[in-house]
Parts: C-alpha cells; sequence; structure tokens
C-alpha cells in the first residue's frame, strides 16, 4: 500500500513506496564480477509466468501462453495501488526502431489503459529507456501509474508553442523556450481541452509518423552532442489532464548539486538552436541581431495575450 505524505509548506507530496527497493536490477548485475548467464527476462516470450497476472494484451493467447504483441502485467514492486507495466514487443527493440503498425498498437494500449483507469484517479503513462533515465530492466516498457485525485502533481500545463519542428492537422511538435533539458521536446494536441483517452486510431498513425521521425533524429544527434558518454536514453511521459502532450526528454547530460539545491534548470542549447536542428537546417544563431531578438520576444508576448 502506497504511503502519501504532504509537505503543508510547499503543497508538495511524497510518495513511500519501500517495497520499490526488492525490484530487479540488471544494470548493477552487469556491473558485477560474476553474472549469472542463465538469469532470464521475465518480459521476453518463454517467460510469462515469471510476471504477475496478464491483465490486457494485443495477439494471439491468454495469461501465460504465447503469441503475445504487446502486454500490460501489474507491477511487482509497485509505486501505487494502481501501476501497470506495458511490455512494448516481444523483441528488444526500442520504440522507434518498430515497425510503424505494431508501435501503432502500443499508443493504442496506452490509450485503452488510460481510459481503463481514468475515473479512479490521475493516470501517468511513462517510459524510462535506459539506464542513465532510470530503467532497471533492459527490455523496452513503459509504464502507467494512478495517482488519487486529491493529489497534487507539478507535472508542467502545456508550454506556449515556440520554435516549431513539424506541424500537421493533428499534431504540433516543437521545443518550448522553457525547455530544462537539452534537446527536449514536446508533442502536442491540436485538439483543445482534450485528454489523451480521446485520441482517435487516426490521430494515433500521425503521431507515430512524427515520434518516430524525432527520436531517430534525436538518437543521432546524441552521438555527437551527450555529454554522458552512454548510450541513448531517454524518459517521456504523456500529460495526464486536459491539454495534454507528450513531453521527451533526451538524457544527453547529467543534473548535479546546483540544480538539486536551487531547483533550477541550466539548459546549454537555445530551443531556438536545438528546433533548427531537429529540422534539419544549419543556421548561425550567433550572427542574428538584436532586432531579431526584439522581433521573436514581441511575437511571443503578443502569443500570451500580453500588451507591449
Amino acid at each position: 500500500m502506497a504511503k502519501y505524505v504532504p509537505d503543508i509548506t510547499s503543497d508538495r507530496w511524497v510518495i513511500i513506496a519501500d517495497g520499490r527497493d526488492a525490484r530487479p536490477d540488471e544494470n548493477k548485475e552487469k556491473d558485477a564480477v560474476e553474472i549469472d548467464n542463465t538469469k532470464k527476462c521475465p518480459f521476453c516470450p518463454g517467460n510469462e509466468s515469471m510476471t504477475t497476472e496478464e491483465v490486457y494484451r494485443v495477439g494471439k493467447g491468454h495469461g501465460v501462453e504465447n503469441g503475445w504483441e504487446v502486454r500490460v502485467i501489474p507491477n511487482k514492486y509497485p509505486i501505487t495501488d494502481i501501476h501497470e507495466i506495458i511490455v512494448h514487443a516481444p523483441c528488444e527493440d526500442d520504440l522507434h526502431h518498430l515497425p510503424k503498425d505494431h508501435l501503432i498498437k502500443i499508443f493504442q494500449t496506452y490509450r485503452n489503459r488510460y481510459n481503463q483507469h481514468s475515473s479512479k484517479g490521475q493516470v501517468v503513462i511513462f517510459c524510462n529507456r535506459g539506464e542513465h533515465a532510470g530503467a532497471s530492466i533492459e527490455h523496452p516498457h513503459s509504464q502507467l501509474v494512478v495517482l488519487p485525485d486529491q493529489i497534487n502533481i507539478s507535472t508542467l500545463s502545456l508550454e506556449t508553442i515556440d520554435n516549431i519542428v513539424e506541424q500537421n492537422d493533428d499534431f504540433t511538435l516543437f521545443c518550448p523556450d522553457f525547455s530544462q533539458w537539452p534537446y527536449e521536446a514536446w508533442l502536442s494536441s491540436a485538439k483543445k481541452d482534450s485528454v489523451f483517452g480521446e485520441v482517435t486510431d487516426d490521430e494515433i498513425e500521425s503521431l507515430v509518423k512524427m515520434y518516430t521521425r524525432l527520436m531517430e533524429r534525436l538518437e543521432n544527434i546524441h552521438k555527437t552532442k551527450n555529454k554522458t558518454g552512454r548510450e541513448f536514453s531517454y524518459n517521456f511521459y504523456i500529460y495526464p489532464k486536459k491539454n495534454w502532450y507528450i513531453r521527451i526528454i533526451p538524457r544527453f547530460v547529467y543534473r548535479a548539486g546546483f540544480e538539486l539545491g536551487t531547483g533550477l534548470s541550466v539548459n546549454p542549447y537555445d530551443p531556438a538552436d536545438v528546433a533548427a536542428d531537429l529540422r534539419g537546417e544549419v543556421e548561425d544563431y550567433s550572427c542574428k541581431t538584436q532586432e531579431d531578438e526584439v522581433v521573436r520576444l514581441k511575437n511571443k508576448l503578443k502569443a500570451l495575450g500580453i500588451e507591449e
């Protein structure tokens, strides 16, 4: 049972989930002097009996039978009372390396599980990919957590749309001026006041195409821009309320004492430059004039409805 502890001075909450300490950590095992080569991945086909009881699947069979394409199981080490794992595929390919048709099935699963739990609280869907992003099991998967409605979460509301990378009738991909992380990108729905559970199959197909192009580009940029020396890692989450979006945070840098001690973020890349890079453009922003910057800021104020 999750324990919620409030901080009355800041209206923030901490979740005490002491069972999480027992979860397996494949990354720690890799660093050990001796590795048990017989250890099996619970998310791989043939090992279905190693997990909790399946609650949803896409594909053939059910329960511990093989034949699944996407599989959903309760987390053995939950953060909250409702905490699910969404295993993307039988193979260990990353999301943007999977065939488009399969990726569509994963996002449809996100939507279906969101709607399954939306009446029970705030549904947060997120993915930690890679050791640097906090993944303890290598086999790619996402997670769904339900938080009670009375718990205040500090997830950012939709930012003003600046530095557009790509746009169509359904979605806008952009890099907010407020970007806290290098090469952070947001993918927002064009539907005002909609929640993620309302996304249609056609919109999911459009989203998948945009998401795949972004992640392929980020993975390529990571080869020269990352400061960690680690594999391509990232986090993303789906905003749980109205005016939903997907926030993608590639882990190009570490966070250190200054950020932890002040709550401030240091981003070494201007989001305008990042957007140009993600569009595949080469532009020397150092040559921009003061007049160019004034025009950009005036346009931003206008978008916010603020008079000069």
